[in-house]
């Protein structure tokens, strides 16, 4: 798997946790703890590729669905896990960092959610991008505190954080981002290490 520089702790990029519906998105500050409340259903888990989904540039086209960007064993082991596909409840979104959230809402993107709303989740963005806006990614993640480090032609950045919940809950979270060739695969996960998840994806696309 990559093996990204991890910054461990909790920063201004990762935000309180809602354990009881994978994340909160709304905005907190470092020292707020996350709360229980569930969240409802809202555009963001809308698993379909926007309007763009269809351009490309140099480099993978974007899949037309969530199952074509894992291999069937990844797919196969996340089914098994009991973990939901796309489930509409699911608000968690694939980074807290809101210039990051600005370029998932206007560029090329399929966005895929695992888990309900609970303690476990996954969210991934699949995003097409050029060389200036992955460049500019890379920048964002960089002065946001993310470790990051070049892996198999690309670079990957990650975060992590560990906590307690309002309920004494404690709870492990984190966001990795990978940039390669005219792909960028954003996925922030809630008590679900990403043991061979990305690598997956990038080798599934062919990126």
């Amino acid at each position: 798997m990559f093996r990204s520089r991890s910054t461990i702790g909790v920063t201004t990029l990762l935000l309180a946790v809602v354990l009881s519906g994978c994340v909160a998105e709304s905005a907190t500050t470092p020292s707020e703890a996350p709360t229980s409340a569930t969240p409802t259903s809202s555009a963001a888990a809308d698993p379909s590729p926007t309007p763009e989904a269809s351009e490309t540039t140099a480099g993978i086209a974007l899949p037309d669905d969530c199952a074509q960007i894992y291999s069937p064993a990844m797919l196969s082991s996340l089914e098994q896990e009991g973990l939901p596909l796309n489930d509409p409840a699911v608000t968690m979104l694939a980074t807290q960092n809101a210039a990051l959230l600005g370029d998932l809402e206007t560029l090329p993107t399929l966005r895929c959610s695992w888990g309900a709303p609970g303690s476990v989740g996954i969210t991934t963005n699949v995003t097409v991008v050029d060389a200036a806006q992955a460049a500019a990614i890379e920048t964002e993640l960089a002065e946001g505190g993310f470790g990051c480090g070049d892996q198999g032609g690309g670079t990957v950045c990650s975060i992590e954080q560990r906590g307690v919940s309002l309920d004494d809950v404690p709870y492990v979270r984190g966001e990795t981002h990978a940039l390669r060739g005219n792909v960028w695969v954003a996925t922030s996960w809630l008590n679900h290490p990403l043991d061979g998840y990305v690598e997956d994806i990038l080798a599934t696309l062919g990126a």
